[in-house]
């Protein structure tokens, strides 16, 4: 059985809280509207029927929603859904998770993530992504699979060098720096890249010291990928190691932005950063 997608549950869940702002219940609804019934309108707001531009169209307008953007990012998602994305074609080697996350950043305008002890997928080399993923334990099954799942690590990144890049804000650990990996080479490459990808305006690297006090970002990675002006649109990824959820609750999405905030403040600033990745890299010579 398929899954709802996370677009899928982000539309549902909009429209789902128009309609409470309102106090309108689904049989309100489905008697205002005239073509939408009871049945579909419950399928649309938990995700188990995709959803018409039509119907999303007649129920914003049902619900009073004048905010152009608002709208246009709403039936993006109900037009999204039915387009094909360069990842289908590794859909034999991606967990629909997996599919899940390459989808939002593909249309995020933002990312900002913290990661504790490992670089972030999208600024990771091949090399290193190899490394990584061939050191933690993977199953057999999965081991196979390594060169399409390199393959993919290095095609999310085209999103930081697209016509409209995505905004990029990355927080690492001091300790995701020093890891020895098998060649001394593969590491200092990997610094290099970070190091010249933070030249980019549109990529912000910090690092947060080793060193540093207890913190939030002791609790676990994460990455929370923002659409547009719609802060209520965020969706919070939170990878472990056999699987991954997503946190779009409003309130929710609010504490880890809060998080991420109290990490910037804790990390060293972006010149000081560039600088202790600079003399880590000279570890590796």
């Amino acid at each position: 059985m398929s899954t709802p997608t996370v677009r899928r549950r982000r539309l549902g869940a909009k429209l789902r809280a128009l309609r409470d702002d309102l106090s309108l219940t689904l049989e309100d609804v489905a008697e205002k509207s005239g073509k939408i019934t009871v049945a579909k309108l419950s399928r649309l707001e938990i995700a188990k029927t995709a959803a018409k531009s039509a119907d999303v169209e007649a129920l914003l307008d049902l619900y009073g929603v004048e905010d152009g953007e608002l709208r246009a990012a709403l039936l993006a998602l109900t037009r999204e859904g039915s387009q094909r994305g360069w990842w289908q074609s590794y859909r034999g080697v991606l967990s629909p998770v997996y599919e899940d996350l390459i989808s939002l950043e593909s249309e995020a305008t933002t990312v900002r993530t913290w990661q504790m002890g490992v670089i972030p997928g999208l600024l990771q080399t091949g090399e290193y992504a190899r490394e990584f993923m061939t050191s933690i334990g993977m199953s057999a099954a999965v081991e196979e699979k390594v060169d399409a799942l390199v393959e993919v690590r290095l095609a999310r990144q085209a999103v930081l060098t697209r016509e409209q890049p995505l905004g990029l804000w990355a927080i690492v650990g001091e300790q995701a720096l020093r890891t020895r990996c098998n060649g001394e080479g593969v590491m200092r490459d990997q610094l290099a890249r970070l190091l010249a990808l933070s030249k980019r305006p549109n990529v912000t690297i910090q690092v947060l010291p080793a060193d540093a006090p207890p913190h939030v970002g002791q609790m676990g990675s994460y990455s929370i990928l923002g659409f547009e002006t719609h802060a209520d649109l965020d969706v919070v990824h939170v990878e472990s190691l056999t699987s991954a959820l997503y946190v779009e609750d409003r309130e929710q999405v609010g504490v880890y932005r809060d998080a991420f905030e109290r990490l910037c403040a804790a990390a060293l600033p972006v010149e000081a950063s560039a600088d202790c990745i600079t003399e880590i890299r000279k570890k590796f010579a």
